[in-house]
């Protein structure tokens, strides 16, 4: 058998309660593909993306619906060596990918030295939403996983003072019809990094030169929720489901779109 046939006969066999179910209980659940959708799967070089794209293939393959894939790869200013990687890596999984460029990493870097991240991720966004539509798509799929999800929320209260998670789906603001789905919101980071070692391969991480010289915040939230977890070992997965179990009677205030509620608005109301 083919090595990129047994990477995929792991997913749904040896690692079909970790990854598959999860995968394909976070579709059902949020809805995330409909009928005759048409998804770009954005493929970044790392072990998350390109699992994606591995199990959207097998949804497509045998899923009881129609929907349609198109694997689309941004080099926003790659070294050679890191998009070599990305290359022989969609050669190994058999991933006939659309790889395209932008200049996002020089840019970012001059708009923003201060918080070059945050404009990277922005940018990639609008770049990966254009590349979206001009390939006839309804949905971008990213492969942000449960970990990313606690991370968001940690990031949020810690270095912004508010509450705010990351959805599985929503509307882009900015590009009329257009969806961002993430059907790996179930599936735990230790399971894909598991996933790569068992199929014995080796993915790029960030491959900014600015986050190769410094560690991020980002990372210094994965190893508080670690130091967490030693005290509660589902520490994580109790961060997860609070964003799906906030009593609104007990908050000070919130916003829906760009309306402030405070609870006062309503206390004043119940005299």
């Amino acid at each position: 058998m083919e090595r990129y046939r047994e990477i995929e006969k792991s997913i749904i066999k040896k690692y079909r309660k970790e990854i598959w179910a999860k995968f394909v209980k976070a579709i059902k659940e949020y809805y995330l593909i409909e009928e005759n959708d048409k998804i770009a799967v954005c493929i970044s070089g790392g072990k998350d993306s390109m699992l994606l794209a591995k199990c959207l293939e097998e949804l497509k393959r045998h899923g009881q619906f129609k929907f349609d894939l198109e694997y689309i790869v941004m080099d926003p200013g790659y070294n050679l060596e890191n998009l070599e990687k990305i290359k022989d890596n969609l050669n190994i999984l058999n991933i006939k990918a659309n790889i395209f460029n932008s200049d996002i990493f020089k840019v970012s870097r001059k708009l923003d030295s201060e918080n070059p991240c945050y404009m990277c991720a922005r940018m990639r966004r609008g770049y990966l939403y254009n590349k979206a539509k001009e390939l006839g798509c309804n949905k971008i799929a990213l492969g942000h996983h449960l970990d990313d999800v606690v991370e968001t929320i940690m990031m949020n209260m810690i270095y912004n003072g508010r509450y705010g998670s990351m959805p599985p789906k929503l509307h882009s603001d900015n590009f009329l019809g257009m969806e961002l789905i993430r059907p790996l919101y179930l599936v735990r980071e230790k399971d894909i990094n598991s996933w790569a070692k068992f199929n014995n391969l080796s993915f790029i991480d960030c491959a900014c030169s600015v986050t190769e010289k410094r560690v991020g915040s980002r990372r210094e939230i994965k190893n508080l929720i670690k130091e967490m977890e030693k005290l509660n070992k589902d520490a994580a997965l109790c961060l997860f489901k609070s964003s799906n179990n906030i009593n609104l009677n007990t908050v000070l205030g919130y916003y829906k779109d760009s309306k402030y509620t405070s609870f006062l608005d309503e206390y004043s109301d119940k005299k």
